[in-house]
């Protein structure tokens, strides 16, 4: 399933992908390719519907400690 978000007025793409899941890893990559055409230019028309994927998993990171 893909979401679908409604590009604002001075908005990039990778600004639009951190706007609906606050993360761009991937995102990005895999919106270019559901939106063909969408690279033309680096500002996104304001009211552009743009395809992007499922949210993706949340990031888990490691819990290092530094003493015992």
């Amino acid at each position: 399933m893909t979401v679908t978000v409604t590009a604002r007025s001075g908005e990039t793409l990778d600004y639009l992908c951190w706007r609906a899941f606050r993360q761009t890893a991937g995102i990005t990559e895999a919106a270019l390719e559901l939106n063909p055409g969408i690279a033309m230019s680096a500002i996104l028309p304001e009211g552009r519907a743009v395809t992007l994927p499922d949210r993706p998993p949340a990031l888990v990171r490691e819990l290092i400690q530094l003493w015992d």
